[in-house]
């Protein structure tokens, strides 16, 4: 079976289009999203039918429960807790719906799937060697995926310990033997200095992995998140990919 793995759309419509279309062409035959699917972009109510209608297998994100009221903002910086409050006054009760639905860790076969660590789904970023290891210790899989960080990787745990790889867009590399964990990157928000949408493909059949870049219309986004009245800085931000 052919996987999108998507991750931190953050209400990003424009870039999840694009992605979608690719994936398609690539022939994914289902998605699975790992959260913070909303916060900071202009279309959530938008974003979360796509991925209904798409079909999509999702996990809850911190800023999913931050705009439904889950959780407080009081960890945020002042962007982003003031995009949350403007995202929780625009959700329609079927988007409110939606996300009190998902689960912070859902198991899909030989992965695991959560936002940010197994250990800690909402809040912990899968970045150092202390992380990654808490993470393995709870992976009952084969395999994981986070998001969170907005930033494409993929780590192992072998004999000789964690080893995390940047991956390069477009090569398929092989999940091998031991724990492995990947990060897709950011579908609307990539953090990496690649202002083009992030994604990976999961072959479960083969076990194999590729990371792609997609390129969409950002100013687009930025039209629409200037519209809707978000901080500029937030829209600006996207076409640095920071």
């Amino acid at each position: 079976m052919r996987v999108a793995l998507i991750s931190d759309v953050h209400a990003n419509l424009v870039a999840l289009e694009a992605v979608l279309a690719d994936a398609d062409e690539r022939g994914v035959e289902t998605i699975w999203n790992l959260g913070d699917t909303v916060g900071y972009g202009p279309d959530p109510n938008g974003v979360v039918a796509r991925l209904v209608e798409a079909g999509a297998v999702s996990v809850l994100g911190n800023h999913d429960a931050a705009a439904t009221g889950a959780i407080g903002t009081e960890w945020f910086n002042s962007l982003a807790a003031e995009a949350a409050e403007w995202t929780r006054a625009h959700l329609e009760p079927e988007t409110v719906g939606y996300f009190a639905g998902l689960g912070e860790v859902v198991r899909e076969g030989e992965w695991s799937l959560a936002h940010g660590t197994l250990r800690q789904p909402l809040w912990e970023y899968l970045m150092t060697e202390e992380a990654a290891e808490g993470h393995f210790e709870l992976q009952e899989t084969p395999y994981s995926a986070v998001g969170h960080t907005h930033v494409p990787l993929l780590v192992r745990r072998g004999t000789e310990g964690v080893e995390g790889k940047t991956p390069v867009p477009g090569e398929a590399v092989a999940l091998g033997e031991g724990l492995v964990c990947v990060n897709p990157g950011s579908v609307g928000q990539p953090r990496d200095g690649d202002p083009r949408s992030s994604y990976a493909l999961v072959n479960t059949e083969a076990r194999t992995v590729a990371h792609h870049r997609v390129p969409y219309d950002i100013g687009e986004t930025q039209r629409r998140m200037e519209e809707a009245g978000l901080p500029r800085a937030l829209a600006e931000r996207l076409g640095y990919g920071r």
